[in-house]
C-alpha cells in the first residue's frame, strides 16, 4: 500500500541530461547530509536526494533492473530518515561515514572515475529511479523502518533476532530464490587450521568432521563447535571473514574449506533477489513489500515531522545496513 501523506503537484519526469538530473535531484531536497570522506577526513554535504542517488550507485549495480534501483532509493532513504528520528538530535558536530558502518557513498567525481564513458547513462538511469521515488520512506505503524539489505541470500532471508540481538516484525525470514543466479551465491575459502586457532582462540587437537551445529529459520548456522567451544554463526563469519553465516566446514589436510551460500547478514532484502523479482515483472512496491513484512510507503510529511523541515541530517554510528 502506498500513502500519500504529503506529496508534490510537479512533473519530475527526468530529462535526459545527466547535469539537469543532478540540478532536479538538488531541487527536489530539502534536507542536506553531512558525509566523513574515509580516505581525506573531510566532510561532503549534499543534499539528500543526490546523497541517495549517490548511496544507490555505490550499493548496487547500474546495470540492474529500474524497479530494483527503486526498491534500493526507497531503502537508502529510509536509512537516514530513520536515523535522524531515531536519534532525535540534529547535532552538527557528526558526520556519517561513506563504508558499509552506514552506508556506502561515492561521491560524482569518483562515479565518473570508476565508470568512465558508461558514466551517462547509468547516472541517468540510477537518477531517475530515485525522482520516481522521490520523498518516499518506508513505515511499519507510521513509523520509518530499519532498512537492512544485503547482497544474496542462500534461498531465504534471515529473521532479524536470528543475526541481531533484537526481533523486528518486519524483518522476517521470506522466502528469495532468485539469488541461486547471483555470482556471490557460492565461495568457498581455504584457511590453514592455525590461523583457524589464533583467530577463534582455540585448539582443534581432533580432526573436524560434521562440527554439532544448529541452524536458524532460515537454515544458516545458529551455533558450531569447533576446538570444544561453541560460536554463534555471526561470531565465526566475522572472526574468519566469511561471505555468510551459511556454511559448512571440511578439513582438508592442515586446512579448512568453508563452503558458504549467499553474501552478507541475511537480514531484509536481498540485492540479488530483487534484481530477480525486476526481472519477472514485480514493481519496486512489490519488492520492498516482499522483503519488510507489512510495511507501507508513505511520502515524507512534514506536518507529522517537522524537524526534518529545512535541517541538516547529521549521522552517528550506527547497526549497519548492508554488512
Amino acid at each position: 500500500m502506498i500513502i500519500l501523506l504529503f506529496s508534490k503537484e510537479e512533473d519530475t519526469q527526468p530529462p535526459n541530461d545527466v547535469t539537469e538530473l543532478v540540478e532536479i535531484l538538488n531541487e527536489e531536497s530539502e534536507l542536506t547530509v553531512h558525509v566523513e570522506r574515509s580516505v581525506t577526513n573531510e566532510i561532503e554535504s549534499i543534499p539528500i536526494e543526490q546523497y541517495v542517488a549517490s548511496v544507490v550507485a555505490s550499493e548496487m549495480p547500474a546495470e540492474f533492473e529500474l524497479e530494483a534501483l527503486k526498491a534500493q532509493a526507497l531503502a537508502a532513504r529510509t536509512y537516514i530518515i530513520q536515523y535522524l528520528l531515531a536519534t532525535g538530535s540534529l547535532d552538527t558536530d557528526q558526520a556519517i561515514t561513506d563504508t558499509v558502518q552506514h552506508q556506502v557513498y561515492k561521491n560524482q567525481s569518483e562515479l565518473k572515475e570508476q565508470w568512465g564513458a558508461d558514466y551517462n547513462w547509468k547516472m541517468e538511469k540510477i537518477t531517475g529511479a530515485v525522482l520516481a521515488t522521490s520523498g518516499q520512506i518506508l513505515t511499519y505503524q507510521d513509523e520509518p523502518i530499519t532498512p537492512a539489505f544485503f547482497s544474496t541470500s542462500n534461498g531465504k532471508t534471515e529473521n532479524a533476532e536470528d543475526y541481531w540481538e533484537n526481533s523486528l516484525p518486519y524483518l522476517v525470514s521470506v522466502e528469495s530464490p532468485w539469488d541461486v543466479s547471483s555470482p556471490r551465491y557460492l565461495d568457498q575459502k581455504s584457511i590453514p587450521i592455525d590461523e583457524v586457532e589464533s583467530l577463534l582462540g582455540i585448539r582443534i587437537n581432533a580432526p573436524v568432521e560434521n562440527p554439532p551445529t544448529t541452524y536458524t529459520d532460515s537454515g544458516r548456522v545458529k551455533t558450531v563447535q569447533l576446538g570444544g567451544e561453541f560460536f554463534t554463526g555471526r561470531q565465526i563469519r566475522e572472526a574468519l571473514k566469511l561471505r555468510s553465516t551459511d556454511f559448512e566446514i571440511e578439513q582438508k589436510d592442515d586446512h579448512l574449506i568453508f563452503t558458504t551460500k549467499g553474501f552478507g547478514h541475511g537480514v531484509g532484502m536481498s540485492q540479488y533477489g530483487a534484481n530477480g523479482m525486476a526481472e519477472e515483472g514485480k514493481t519496486y512496491q512489490e519488492i520492498v513489500e516482499h522483503y519488510y513484512q507489512g510495511v507501507e510507503i508513505a511520502q515524507l510529511d512534514e506536518a507529522k515531522y517537522p524537524e526534518l523541515a529545512l535541517k541538516s541530517v547529521v549521522m552517528s554510528q550506527s547497526e549497519t545496513p548492508n554488512n
